[in-house]
């Protein structure tokens, strides 16, 4: 008979066997003590996280600082009462409660002692200030190491009493100034015999000549004055003053149509000393600048009221801004305002507010705003895209920075360190914001220190801390257990 076969015929017998080698293993980790007639369990205790590690007594596990629970099927061993008026309650889960020191097994901070009389040993307490409205509905007290506060990200900034000055920033276009545009035409039909401007861009100044035109109705129109000149000079012999005046009128006559055709004055001047009519007359610039536009060529015919070039003066030109909605109040005409360029921002020029468009863009929800900047230089041209702050009203206040503030859309928040670890949501009320700083009007003193980033995380614990206490929020924010 082989090994397989006795195991077989056997096999009940191995079982119980190892059954009770197994009883006889477990054996130690239960004992009973028989002590002057009482009966204490002494339990096996175990990591939760690391059900390997086991010990005989309560504690942490020295892995992960978390509190060894009893093994199922045993109770704890009864020790020294503990005191009916001690509670340990987490800072960070109020749900975490004994009545003896220790880690909260959930997030492995220290446990704060409290009595039910309401004191708990959380330090020292900090009063908002008058006015910061106390508790915040909805919100809890945050306590955190400083370990767990550096790996959520979480710092922290002083609140400082001081002015701000509202800036409003805005992207404008450089246009010219339309009040110093010249159109340049004739009132007479007829040919450019010659151009003086050859090109768009080309500078001229006032008076200089800008073409040669020749005009059949401008020559009939000298000769005429001419004629009527001899005429005057003739009745003039008259004896009868009406005669004289006739004269003098026929002349006076054919001196204004002559004029009302814009003919120069020098052109008068050549006439009255040559006594000859002019084939072509000269028209000239009527202010210096740039030419910006030129309509005609040498040898063409041109029509009356035809536009032939046109000049701008780029000295002084116009940037029409885009400010938004929410920042028109801004906008005022004579307000000062700086505008830097793309190419060379420590370039700046100062100008003034001279127009606030009536009309909003319903597309971009902005309104267009005009300023006037002085160009010497010929710094801004037209087309340019340019960088434009204008200065709006000062307020004095505790100042932060503006991620200090979470706004919920019906009130603002923020996270006052009340002690080391200690973060406390507060509703305040904010003023001007300006240069990645906001005022804050109410709820905060000056050198309270505030969460500058990770609010969300802050914010977030706090909404859960406070959703689980329930109705015991409002006294667990001041370290009470109801």
């Amino acid at each position: 008979m082989n090994m397989r076969e006795i195991l077989r015929q056997h096999w009940g017998k191995v079982i119980l066997l190892v059954t009770l080698a197994s009883l006889v293993v477990a054996a130690p980790f239960v004992l009973v003590h028989q002590r002057e007639g009482e009966t204490t369990v002494q339990s096996l205790y175990q990591c939760p996280m690391h059900p390997s590690y086991t010990s005989d007594r309560p504690g942490d596990c020295p892995i992960c600082g978390m509190r060894l629970v009893p093994v199922q099927g045993s109770s704890p061993v009864q020790a020294e009462e503990p005191s009916a008026e001690d509670v340990y309650v987490c800072p960070m889960h109020p749900e975490v409660q004994q009545h003896e020191p220790g880690k909260c097994p959930k997030c492995g901070m220290d446990l704060v002692k409290q009595t039910i009389a309401g004191q708990a040993d959380a330090g020292p307490s900090v009063n908002p200030p008058e006015g910061s409205g106390g508790n915040v509905a909805g919100l809890a007290p945050i306590h955190a190491t400083d370990e767990q506060l550096g790996l959520a990200g979480v710092r922290t900034a002083e609140a400082t009493a001081g002015e701000l000055t509202g800036r409003v920033r805005a992207v404008g276009n450089v246009v010219p100034d339309e009040t110093r545009v010249r159109q340049v035409t004739t009132k007479v039909a007829g040919w450019v015999e010659r151009l003086y401007v050859n090109n768009v861009g080309q500078v001229v100044r006032a008076g200089e000549p800008l073409l040669e035109l020749y005009s059949p109705e401008l020559l009939a129109s000298q000769e005429e004055y001419l004629r009527a000149r001899k005429t005057g000079e003739q009745f003039e012999k008259s004896s009868l003053p009406e005669v004289r005046q006739g004269g003098r009128d026929l002349a006076n006559a054919a001196k204004k149509r002559l004029e009302l055709f814009d003919v120069p004055a020098d052109l008068f001047d050549r006439i009255e000393n040559t006594g000859v009519a002019q084939r072509t007359i000269t028209l000239r610039a009527p202010f210096g600048g740039h030419v910006t536009d030129k309509m005609v060529l040498e040898g063409q015919r041109i029509e009356a009221g035809m536009p032939l070039v046109t000049i701008t003066d780029l000295s002084r030109v116009w940037v029409i801004g885009q400010v938004y909605e929410a920042e028109a109040a801004a906008a005022r005409p004579g307000r000062p305002a700086d505008v830097s360029l793309q190419y060379d921002p420590e370039t700046k020029l100062s100008g003034r507010v001279s127009l606030v468009y009536p009309t909003l863009d319903t597309q971009s929800r902005t309104i267009q705003v005009r300023f006037e900047f002085a160009n010497p230089r010929l710094t801004l041209k037209p087309g340019m895209y340019v960088n434009v702050e204008l200065a709006n009203e000062r307020s004095r206040g505790v100042l932060v920075p503006d991620s200090a503030v979470m706004d919920t859309g019906t009130r603002q928040l923020v996270f006052v360190e009340a002690t080391p670890g200690h973060f406390e949501p507060r509703e305040v009320r904010v003023g001007l914001r300006s240069e990645g700083r906001t005022v804050v009007e109410r709820g905060l003193a000056a050198g309270e220190r505030v969460a500058v980033s990770a609010n969300f995380l802050l914010d977030s614990e706090s909404r859960l801390r406070a959703a689980i206490a329930g109705p015991t929020t409002e006294h667990a924010q001041h370290g009470v257990k109801k």
